[in-house]
């Protein structure tokens, strides 16, 4: 098992370093009792995970929602101070108006009990009819007020994260960082396409999401709680994939769900790996993950999972 501290990766170019491993929020604390809670995050802190999205998945005037403002409690009474952890939060464009982003990151900021977000994240493109250069350039005001220190997008494609890139090229202003992206066995079209890749090499970095398609990976084949949506139409292929995935892990003397948080550790652009724990176990697997790469070798592991890409030819590598 890991002791060392996790390891840590840069975020795009925009001086922040994160663990290879994140921990998001999605259906985790409010299923767990506070004191649980706690422990588990202040051991995640304790072994270098220190990234936390919060991010909440519920539009601007949608159905309330507290995972955030449990969050806030969380990591009080775990005891970390503010400058011992980064915070990742969601902006939603529904939510984007005359005040661009900034009403919406004052709640979001008033919720978890802080001044200012490290990351944020930009949620799904679902309608083009934004001036991303309205959005580039708000972003940046942010930044320059010292509200963010960086920025990324969720699921967008890779024409419209190059729009970005080249805007805030010609606007003199930081660009994204950073792209949120499904990455598993089974989900690699996108991330390991030729479009994502001409933007890895001009510096994005990744945040992989998603790695065990809401738990079926890791074994639980009928998970009964709310999982990700399914591009493509996958997601009875994953399913009946799980029995050979399991016996490639066994084989290798690990975990299904160690077996698949390695996976996503082996792409070349991967600065972190965001994973849902309710479990201190499932924590520390997850930590075991780091071990095995090291262990098999990266390229070894992706030759294992190939079998498993359940999405190729089946989803445009363009994106969303």
């Amino acid at each position: 098992m890991t002791t060392a501290l996790v390891p840590r990766r840069a975020i795009g170019t925009s001086g922040l370093h994160a663990p290879r491993l994140s921990l998001g929020s999605w259906h985790t604390y409010d299923r767990m009792h506070f004191e649980d809670a706690v422990g588990l995050v202040r051991t995640a802190v304790d072994r270098g995970i220190n990234l936390f999205d919060v991010g909440v998945y519920a539009f601007p005037g949608g159905p309330p929602a507290f995972t955030d403002v449990l969050f806030s409690a969380i990591i009080r009474a775990a005891g970390v101070e503010r400058s011992d952890y980064l915070l990742s939060e969601k902006l939603w464009l529904e939510g984007f108006g005359d005040g661009g982003f900034r009403p919406q990151l004052d709640r979001a900021l008033f919720r978890v009990g802080t001044d200012y977000s490290d990351l944020v994240i930009l949620g799904d493109l679902r309608e083009n009819v934004i001036d991303f250069r309205d959005l580039v350039l708000d972003l940046a005001m942010l930044r320059e007020t010292g509200l963010i220190r960086a920025w990324g997008v969720n699921n967008w494609s890779a024409t419209n994260i190059q729009s970005l890139i080249d805007v805030a090229a010609r606007e003199g202003v930081p660009g994204p960082d950073i792209a949120q992206l499904k990455y598993s066995v089974s989900r690699r079209s996108i991330p390991d396409g030729e479009p994502f890749a001409a933007l890895w090499r001009q510096g994005l970095t990744m945040q992989a999401s998603d790695v065990m398609e809401g738990g079926i990976l890791a074994g639980n084949v009928a998970p009964t709680r709310e999982v990700g949506r399914d591009p493509g139409g996958i997601r009875e292929r994953i399913v009946a994939s799980v029995p050979d995935f399991e016996a490639i892990a066994a084989e290798l003397e690990t975990t299904p769900a160690q077996l698949a948080v390695a996976f996503t550790l082996t792409h070349p652009a991967a600065a972190t790996t965001l994973f849902g724990a309710t479990k201190l176990a499932q924590l520390e697997s997850n930590l075991g993950a780091l071990d095995l790469v090291e262990r098999v070798g990266a390229a070894r592991l992706r030759e294992l999972v190939e079998p498993f890409w359940a999405d190729r030819g089946v989803v445009d590598p363009e994106g969303p």
